[in-house]
């Protein structure tokens, strides 16, 4: 039965209007009335225990819309960078959805489901960047932090905004949705850094209702012009933030990097802790 139901919740998704939905909860995620934004916010806190001693604003009753609660700051020394030159900061609060290498194109999505670089990067030429490379892809559950922080410094050199489905994103899709990371919308920053290119891939979901660049004062789009290639982000500053959450995307190239023992699929990681290190 349970089996049955996945199924059920994953399939249906397909004729889902994924984008009316997603628009429809962001409006009310949006809503600045009292009584409703309240509501929101105190409930969803309750049933997800949010931790709002961490919040540089811990009154839940001031946030001015669910998303601006949703999309809180942390108090400055709630999440430490690691601060090895050679260390990797995880970009993200989350659990560890998949990690390891890059072989012959292929990530690995769930246990037995392969996608490939050049669907994730809906066929750019810079996928050829981290051929052979290493990958950890980090699921945001609804109660993490969603800002999204910078694992290495590093100058912005491409930044792509690829329309796409909005499939919810967990482990029940990954294992049943075929390619989900490359049929899902999704925000592609490409850096170069000390380990060489890295990219900081940020999907979007069922009921996100946005992906918002640092350096935009907007929601990602298809229309908008590419940053300036000056742009540069240090390590553990903030590159975006997602309005509802979804999943970060870390690539290195070929023998750039080594994770950190013992991290796995279910791992949790909290941003600014060391994924792992780097080779000069």
């Amino acid at each position: 039965m349970e089996v049955i139901l996945k199924r059920l919740f994953a399939y249906s998704q397909y004729v889902t209007p994924q984008h009316l939905l997603s628009n429809c909860m962001g409006k009310l995620a949006d809503s600045k009335q009292i009584w409703l934004k309240n509501a929101l916010i105190k409930t969803f806190a309750k049933l997800y225990q949010v931790d709002m001693s961490e919040a540089k604003n811990s009154d839940l009753t001031s946030y001015a819309s669910f998303n601006d609660f949703f999309i809180r700051e942390l108090k400055s020394d709630a999440r430490p960078i690691t601060p090895e030159l050679d260390s990797i900061a995880a970009p993200a609060d989350g659990s560890i959805a998949q990690i390891g290498s890059i072989t012959e194109q292929k990530l690995l999505q769930a246990k037995g489901i392969d996608y490939t670089l050049d669907a994730l990067f809906a066929n750019d030429a810079s996928a050829r960047l981290f051929d052979n490379g290493s990958f950890a892809t980090i699921y945001l559950a609804p109660y993490n932090y969603h800002r999204v922080h910078m694992p290495l410094s590093g100058k912005l050199t491409q930044s792509t905004y690829v329309p796409g489905k909005l499939f919810s994103v967990n482990r029940t899709t990954s294992q049943l949705i075929p390619n989900l990371y490359g049929i899902n919308e999704r925000l592609i920053n490409v850096f170069d850094t000390e380990a060489g290119p890295m990219a900081v891939i940020l999907v979007g979901a069922m009921i996100v209702g946005s992906i918002q660049p640092a350096w935009l004062d907007k929601p990602a789009s298809a229309q908008q012009i590419p940053p300036s290639h000056s742009l540069t982000l240090a390590k553990g500053q903030e590159l975006g933030y997602f309005k509802l959450g979804s999943t970060v995307i870390l690539l290195f190239a070929d023998k750039k990097v080594a994770w950190s023992p013992g991290l796995e699929e279910n791992s949790l990681v909290k941003m600014g802790e060391c994924l792992g290190k780097i080779h000069f």
